[in-house]
């Protein structure tokens, strides 16, 4: 079973619709739960949209990472928790020392390369207690064809973690699929670009 947190360092780097649609598409073919560890509650109120029997399976877990962890861990194939956007939360660090991959979606700006400096050495902390620990950093609502996302390309393939070499462009699908309820891979043809992003992503964190 693999343990799956998707930390970050700042708002709105997509950390929840990423961790929501890999947990989809996992379930897909093997059992998957998300525990929602972030106060703020976003995978929770997009639970109660769900109106499909082949969603996975979501829980509490903001007040007590570990004891979620332990609770859901021997029913699932893949447990992924989508932790607040601060590392030094409680909730956050907790998945640090609980989880085998770490993803860290980061966006393609200066002050998201930045806040992923931060990111890079909470996670070599982490590594004191939880020694096996991997992680992956990857590029969220990338616009390929502009001049500031190539350079910041090249500024983040200098950072110590690791990058995926799947990125995830910008693109509206992710965004209507949640407010619908769904993941893109349930969005028919207009998400069918998004789904195989997100399918190449899910084999490149199983075999970090």
């Amino acid at each position: 079973m693999a343990i799956i947190a998707f930390i970050g360092n700042k708002g709105g780097v997509g950390k929840t619709t990423l961790a929501i649609n890999i947990a989809t598409m996992l379930n897909q073919t093997s059992p998957t739960s998300l525990l929602d560890a972030d106060p703020q509650g976003s995978t929770l109120h997009w639970a109660d949209m769900i109106d499909s029997e082949s969603m996975p399976a979501i829980f509490d877990a903001t007040g007590g990472v570990a004891k979620a962890v332990k609770k859901h861990r021997d029913q699932t194939e893949h447990l992924l928790i989508d932790c607040p956007p601060q590392l030094h939360s409680e909730q956050t660090q907790a998945a640090l020392k609980l989880c085998d991959i770490a993803v860290i979606p980061v966006l393609p700006s200066p002050l998201d390369i930045w806040a992923t400096v931060a990111v890079s050495e909470a996670i070599e902390a982490a590594r004191k207690k939880n020694p096996d620990l991997k992680a992956l950093l990857v590029i969220n609502q990338l616009e390929p064809r502009t001049k500031l996302s190539r350079l910041v390309l090249d500024a983040i393939s200098e950072l110590d973690t690791p990058v995926a070499s799947t990125t995830l462009n910008r693109r509206v699908v992710y965004r209507s699929s949640i407010l619908e309820g769904k993941s893109v891979s349930q969005m028919g043809r207009p998400g069918e670009i998004a789904a195989n992003e997100i399918n190449q992503l899910i084999a490149e964190v199983l075999d970090t």
